[in-house]
């Protein structure tokens, strides 16, 4: 069966870029001039998904507001015959279907995943995190799909980290079946690096069948008082094969402020408005 639907989690709070969320969603800030819950939406869309399922929260209203028209603004730019500016602003509000759930509280990947059940149905179905934005042909999301029309199971994005950051994910023991693609055999929630079974990791892309939903609710609460996906996915591998793929492209960790600054300098590098200014301004910033 196709996968038409994505699922991108959109409730967190945000906190490790306090002060600028108490205002504002994570998801929203830019990348140069683009919120960075644009390019995971976008890649979405050019993986040949056309229904998007934005999970949210209080606060986040802006998320919502960004993807909707804009009858003011686009009457402003017309009137003022700004026609490129206008073309894109109505673009964004056209990109594709999008609905919205509210999460009530924050209670985990899991939980804001089953917010998604009714609309999902009994159809596989993509999540893709908004801490995560990937630059690939292509597109990261569109690779795990292939990966799952052929083994027809849930599939999970790797990534090989340095060991001593493995801590920061889901470390995968898994059995390599073919070039990048792993059977996997255990998921580690954040361990310590000397107790970790890999380092290979596991990233913000997944594809889903909807036994998912049944694994996320027999899942007890775990690390802060959340549900966490490795727990959900060590029941889910009790049902079905769950395959890893090493994906081809380049990730940014947006929702660490390393992360989010190698994404704003290398997006504004490929920027052609500014993109000459800001390799001059490095260039003189390294000789100082």
């Amino acid at each position: 069966m196709r996968v038409r639907k994505a699922v991108i989690p959109a409730a967190g709070l945000g906190t490790r870029f306090l002060p600028a969320t108490k205002s504002m969603p994570k998801e929203m800030l830019p990348i140069v001039d683009t919120p960075a819950i644009h390019f995971v939406v976008k890649e979405a869309i050019e993986a040949g998904i056309d229904d998007i399922i934005i999970i949210t929260g209080r606060g986040k209203r802006a998320v919502e507001d960004y993807f909707d028209e804009s009858p003011e603004l686009e009457m402003h730019l017309e009137k003022k015959g700004k026609k490129e500016q206008l073309e894109m602003v109505r673009e964004i509000s056209q990109m594709a279907d999008i609905h919205y759930i509210r999460q009530k509280e924050p209670k985990g990947l899991p939980d804001a995943i089953l917010r998604a059940e009714k609309h999902v149905g009994d159809e596989p179905f993509a999540v893709l995190l908004g801490d995560d934005i990937i630059k690939s042909s292509p597109p990261c999301i569109k690779q795990l799909i292939d990966v799952f029309e052929k083994y027809n199971s849930t599939v999970i994005a790797a990534q090989k980290v340095p060991l001593v950051e493995i801590s920061k994910y889901g470390s995968i023991k898994g059995k390599l079946v073919e070039d990048r693609v792993y059977l996997v055999e255990d998921i580690v929630e954040k361990p310590k690096p000397e107790e970790a079974p890999s380092n290979v990791a596991s990233v913000g892309r997944y594809i889903f069948t909807p036994a998912i939903f049944d694994c996320i609710r027999a899942t007890p609460v775990g690390l802060n008082d959340e549900l966490q996906i490795a727990d959900s996915l060590t029941i889910l591998r009790g049902k079905e094969d769950i395959y890893a793929f090493e994906f081809i492209g380049k990730r940014y960790d947006i929702g660490d402020k390393f992360g989010y600054i190698e994404a704003i300098i290398d997006f504004s590098l490929e920027n052609k408005e500014i993109g000459d200014k800001v390799r001059d301004y490095l260039s003189k910033s390294i000789k100082c």
